[in-house]
């Protein structure tokens, strides 16, 4: 059994108006992190993560960086509060920046502007109101696999993240996501619903937004990080940063294997895992996927004493 916990960052959808207010007003280093990332960036992302309006926090190219930059932040704190070293990340599509930012792979400066530039290539890849995501609940796997197939009918139709056990998201074309959700109810889906997203990521239409993330990526400094980091698209560790790169680009139209990661995660003997940003997404995920691990959210200063007590104890 591991000793050390694990750190999960969350991606896109778990932003919120007010997030990590409660953990700056006790932990400065909340706000010197969005100062710095605000600074990169020329746009003041505490104000817009703190004020809104939430229509514009909820664009992509402004959640990105407000998620790393959220991620981040809490990661500092932890560590500002002697909080024990994980033996592993991963995060959540997005969230996977935050991990490698944190292991050291990623300057947090060049973390910023690869996240914007991807946030821009993606809103950019597909017009508006063409694509679409939905998530279908109470369905296994295969069946939604197979269900993307028959529903397709030549337009993109993907399963894209495989979120926890009969929760699966997928995404493409809206007319062909439409027929999905139709056809997810009539095979007994308990719950089949469009979600608020502008952009159908992790699917065929993001492919040319991932070449361009490539010239990108080949322009940014990368090391081998200092804590292990299972990516996305394989649920593997990268041992060089020509491996980082092609996973990031391909993570873009590649499925989120998140179920696999949580599993590699507890087999890896790992039993405490730490939810860094805002929410409780993940923590609700993994504990649908695999028992064996606890995971603790922090994102305010009683989650994080909580957090924080429970690693010196494991």
């Amino acid at each position: 059994m591991s000793m050390h916990p694990a750190f999960f960052f969350p991606g896109q959808g778990s932003q919120s108006l007010a997030m990590l207010a409660e953990l700056a007003a006790v932990h400065p280093q909340v706000r010197a992190t969005f100062d710095e990332a605000s600074e990169t960036l020329g746009r003041d992302l505490w104000r817009l993560a703190q004020e809104g309006p939430k229509a514009a926090l909820d664009q992509t190219v402004n959640t990105q960086p407000v998620m790393l930059a959220a991620g981040v932040a809490v990661w500092r704190v932890w560590r500002e509060q002697g909080g024990a070293m994980p033996s592993v990340m991963a995060g959540h599509s997005l969230g996977e920046y935050s991990a490698l930012t944190c292991a050291g792979a990623l300057t947090f400066e060049d973390a910023l502007r690869l996240v914007a530039e991807r946030a821009r290539l993606m809103q950019a890849a597909v017009p508006d109101e063409q694509g679409a995501m939905a998530a279908l609940l109470g369905l296994d796997d295969e069946v939604v696999i197979a269900l993307c197939r028959d529903q397709a009918l030549g337009q993109v139709l993907e399963p894209v993240n495989f979120n926890a056990p009969g929760q699966v998201v997928i995404a493409g074309e809206r007319d062909a996501v439409e027929r999905a959700l139709d056809a997810a109810k009539a095979v007994g889906a308990k719950r089949a619903l469009l979600l608020p997203v502008s952009v159908p990521s992790h699917c065929a239409l993001m492919r040319d937004a991932a070449a361009e993330l490539t010239a990108r990526l080949e322009q940014t400094e990368l090391q081998r990080p200092s804590i292990p980091v299972l990516h996305n698209v394989n649920v593997a560790t990268a041992e060089s940063p020509e491996q980082i790169r092609a996973g990031l680009a391909q993570q873009l139209f590649s499925p989120v294997r998140w179920v696999e990661t949580v599993q590699a995660v507890a087999e890896r003997g790992v039993r405490l895992a730490i939810e860094a940003g805002p929410g409780k997404v993940l923590t609700g995920l993994n504990k649908r996927i695999d028992k064996r691990l606890t995971t603790l959210p922090v994102f305010e200063p009683d989650g994080l004493s909580h957090a924080l007590e429970a690693s010196a104890h494991v």
